[in-house]
């Protein structure tokens, strides 16, 4: 049995469930039940007792146009651990690009990114090279950057808080740097961070990694092993948005691409791309009343 719940226009979930529904049985795809979950706030939840997830997906993309969305095959519960990328997720920025602002070598190391991001280019060799262009660059440069360029996505400390206040483990991993993930995890309170180190000498930026590289396989491999840290049958939860993503998404319980690449997207069970980073516990069941902001 498949369970998708969806938010999306609310006029979009009255009127063309009928057509999706339709649409679904050309394609194979029965709806077992189809109901409101009001206390969700205009989300739906649909069920199949087919097995075809990405029939079913194909349908309630084309029919309900920007949603919010996942699909599973049990009924979503609160995860025993939740998983999270930064940049472009937790928060709305690239810190590498913003960082590269200050050496006015943005639109250079913006587009490396955007290419990694869309998995044209290795995430190793495009992070080592990018970082080399930072050579010299003060180290004071971070902190400026961070007080005046990064800012937490919506939501993110609610759905961090929330998740704790239900005994979640929260771990924030990424291809950025503990410069910047360490502060943005206190504030957002993320229990463990998981990143890449800067080499710094003499204060300023020596165009180096200490350390080795967190890369996709390595978010996968955190995911993994927080997992089992929990037991065999852990439920997780992974939010991302870039091909470095993929690995993790595909394997937590709950992969949700947070308005992501489109490779990202289409490899997690889970989107929001219309939403805030709220959305995310509204597709899990848990209500408003009961959300934490810390």
């Amino acid at each position: 049995m498949l369970i998708a719940r969806l938010i999306a226009e609310p006029d979009h979930l009255n009127t063309r469930l009928d057509a999706a529904r339709a649409a679904m049985e050309e394609r194979g795809v029965r709806l077992a039940g189809a109901a409101m979950l009001d206390f969700c706030g205009q989300t739906m939840e649909i069920t199949s007792p087919d097995d075809d997830a990405q029939a079913l997906r194909e349908v309630l993309d084309t029919y309900f146009g920007t949603s919010d969305g996942l699909i599973c095959r049990d009924e979503p519960q609160v995860p025993d651990v939740f998983i999270s990328d930064m940049d472009s997720t937790m928060i709305g920025q690239e810190c590498i690009d913003e960082l590269a602002d200050f050496a006015g070598l943005k639109p250079q190391i913006a587009a490396i990114t955007e290419r990694a991001m869309q998995g044209e280019l290795d995430f190793e060799a495009a992070l080592r090279e990018r970082v080399g262009l930072l050579e010299g660059l003060a180290e004071s440069a971070i902190e400026e950057c961070l007080a005046s360029r990064i800012v937490p996505m919506p939501g993110a400390k609610t759905l961090v808080e929330t998740l704790k206040s239900r005994g979640c483990r929260t771990v924030l991993v990424t291809g950025g740097f503990h410069h910047f993930a360490d502060p943005i995890a206190r504030l957002l309170g993320f229990e463990h961070v998981v990143g890449n180190r800067l080499e710094v000498a003499g204060g300023k930026l020596t165009g180096g990694l200490a350390g080795p590289v967190t890369d996709s396989a390595v978010k996968k491999a955190t995911l993994l092993a927080e997992i089992a840290e929990k037991g065999d049958h852990a439920t997780s939860l992974a939010t991302g948005d870039g091909a470095n993503d993929i690995p993790m998404l595909e394997a937590a319980t709950y992969g949700i691409a947070y308005k992501a690449k489109p490779k990202a997207r289409v490899a997690a069970n889970g989107w929001v791309d219309r939403g805030d980073l709220t959305s995310v516990l509204r597709l899990l069941g848990i209500r408003q009343t009961d959300w934490q902001t810390g």
